[in-house]
């Protein structure tokens, strides 16, 4: 952990020299110049640290608490810029706003005898500068955020954070404090004072409109262009194999076999097996909004006697989609013997929650066995679940005593299947399924996310936030596992929606590719699917183009490349219509 701490705080250190801390540059340096000593600079240091730290690991846990949309802070923040801004230009704005400043500094300042305002001042410019501000993101903040988005913040990534911040804060104090002392010591700015004000004050405000119509981000990804050293210098500097291992723990808290069996309390030791991995009582279905292959809703507690697996799947994910055919014909195979299967399905996207769409994926891979929706994660974090798919097989008793993980294992699951039934009274005789393991043996590009919350494959700089991008430009000589998008684009929490010219290009490391894509509003768009240069037309094309060409008539999983087992490093090419959501690639 101390390790991980060193290398947070180094690469805080080294944000100040990275492109996308350049467009607040300005309004630092303007807001430091007007205060008379250190305070305003210590306060506008001391409001960004603040709030991007709050604001960074909470706000996940804010908007599902208060239901409102994050970007109204944003809208917030820039309000307040160029309020200050336009105080700067304004003289007799200036004077309201000092005064106003100067009485809240005196009620908080009456304590300790110091009613400076600068302080105060610089601390609400930092605040709203705080809320705007996203850094290069390398491997580190990439952890941080995701664990934010997906609400699994814990003691260790709030120290993590801190330790970041505080590598931050050090050269941003320095750069605003001796900007600061450099304009004052300088008599050229002596003698134009009010001229030197107003001058700022138009940065402030230019400053801030680029941030309120997002060209501040497409600035930034300019700069990186240009500087492309830094985005691979953070990678390398955080990439060592010390700060993985550091990062994975954190990412999982224990390794998946520490994770059997908590936070429930352990059961009496029952007859084992080696395949049995675990020993606790199964925690009831929880939050269920609808069932579906089911005349009634279904308790564990009523299914005592009987062998129950809880399947933990969505239907865009590849590697639950994988895992079916195993799972039905384990239901079909044993549901005369006492054992029933629970597929509790736990939406990872918005329209995942659909009922209709749900019941398309059931009927598509011939589903019979019920259907929980888990919409709100209740039953999900009953059994402190973390993994699409995910099996828990419970015996007669109703205690866990196998859990695994992703795909793989069928034989080694099926057999345990067979042996609680027969634990349960049931005689099996059928020969095991056979079913062949098509789990990728190697290792492909990992799933890639294409809303703002879990965007890291990003190049150059990781990620994009919210906002709508107008006239990208792919970037040549991208590395392996990493996207560009060009065109036009809205990137969102959860997705990015296509505009005029949109296209995105992936190099990727795999057979088969896969990308979650929704219409929007219903009609039927297309898209143009390019394999390292060439329109994709019966090798190499997946299920769903035709002559090159997809429907996206539905929210779904589409196939996009099928390389028949022919895995290799390929460059593609998406040309989208406007109006199509795109949520998350998997590789097989």
């Amino acid at each position: 952990m101390i390790v991980l701490l060193l290398f947070a705080f180094l690469s805080g250190l080294v944000t100040i020299a990275a492109p996308c801390i350049w467009p607040l540059l300005p309004i630092i340096l303007s807001s430091s110049i007007l205060g008379s000593d250190h305070r305003r600079p210590l306060g506008i240091t001391i409001g960004i640290l603040i709030s991007f730290g709050i604001l960074t690991l909470t706000i996940s846990y804010l908007v599902s608490v208060f239901r409102f949309d994050p970007s109204i802070l944003r809208y917030i923040a820039v309000a307040v810029l160029l309020f200050l801004g336009v105080a700067m230009v304004v003289p007799l704005l200036t004077r309201i706003v000092e005064g106003w400043v100067s009485r809240f500094a005196g009620r908080f300042g009456q304590a300790s005898g110091q009613q400076n305002p600068d302080f105060l001042h610089g601390l609400i410019t930092g605040l709203s500068l705080g809320v705007v501000w996203t850094p290069c993101a390398g491997p580190i903040l990439a952890a941080i955020a995701t664990l934010a988005a997906t609400r699994a913040v814990n003691s260790e990534i709030v120290l993590v954070t801190i330790v970041y911040l505080v590598g931050v804060g050090i050269p941003l104090f320095i750069f605003a404090w001796g900007g600061q002392r450099i304009v004052s010591k300088t008599r050229v700015f002596n003698k134009y004072t009010g001229i030197v004000q107003k001058f700022f004050g138009i940065i402030i405000i230019l400053t801030a409109l680029l941030i309120a119509t997002n060209y501040d981000k497409v600035l930034q990804a300019k700069l990186l262009d240009v500087f492309p050293a830094y985005a691979k210098f953070v990678v390398d500097l955080e990439s060592n194999d010390v700060v993985k291992k550091q990062l994975d723990l954190i990412r999982k808290d224990k390794k998946d076999d520490d994770m059997v069996g908590k936070p429930f309390s352990p059961m009496p030791v029952k007859k084992q097996n080696d395949l049995f991995n675990a020993n606790f009582q199964a925690p009831e279905l929880a939050g269920i909004s609808n069932w579906l292959n089911s005349n009634k809703p279904l308790t564990l507690s009523e299914l005592r006697g009987k062998v129950v697996l809880i399947d933990f799947w969505t239907y865009t994910c590849i590697n639950c989609i994988r895992t079916l055919p195993h799972v039905t014909s384990w239901y079909e195979k044993y549901k005369d013997k006492g054992f029933v299967v629970i597929g509790v399905h736990t939406p990872e996207f918005e329209f995942e929650k659909k009922t209709e769409n749900v019941e398309a994926a059931i009927k598509q891979y011939g589903i019979n066995y019920p259907v929980p929706q888990d919409n709100d994660y209740k039953t999900w974090d009953a059994f402190n679940n973390r993994y699409w798919p995910a099996k828990y097989l419970i015996d007669k008793d109703g205690i866990v005593r196998y859990v695994h993980f992703g795909e793989g294992k069928y034989e080694e699951t099926e057999k345990a299947i067979r042996l609680l039934l027969e634990e349960a009274g049931s005689q099996i005789k059928e020969d095991m399924s056979g079913l062949p393991d098509e789990t990728p043996r190697a290792r492909n590009s990992p799933e890639t996310y294409l809303g703002s919350q879990r965007m890291k494959f990003y190049f150059p700089n990781g990620r994009l936030d919210n906002g709508t991008y107008k006239d990208l430009v792919t970037h040549s000589n991208i590395p392996t596992n990493s996207f560009t998008l060009g065109g036009d684009w809205e990137i969102m929490d959860e997705y990015s929606t296509s505009g005029q010219n949109a296209v995105l290009e992936y190099r990727f490391s795999a057979s088969k590719v896969f990308l979650v894509m929704r219409p929007v509003g219903g009609d039927v768009e297309a898209v143009k699917v390019f394999l390292d240069g060439k329109l994709v037309d019966g090798l190499g094309s997946g299920s769903d183009p035709e002559r090159g060409v997809v429907k996206i008539d539905s929210d779904r999983l589409y196939n996009l490349i099928d390389l028949a087992g022919n895995r290799g490093e390929y460059l593609l090419r998406l040309e989208f219509s406007p109006n199509i959501e795109i949520f998350a690639f998997t590789f097989g």
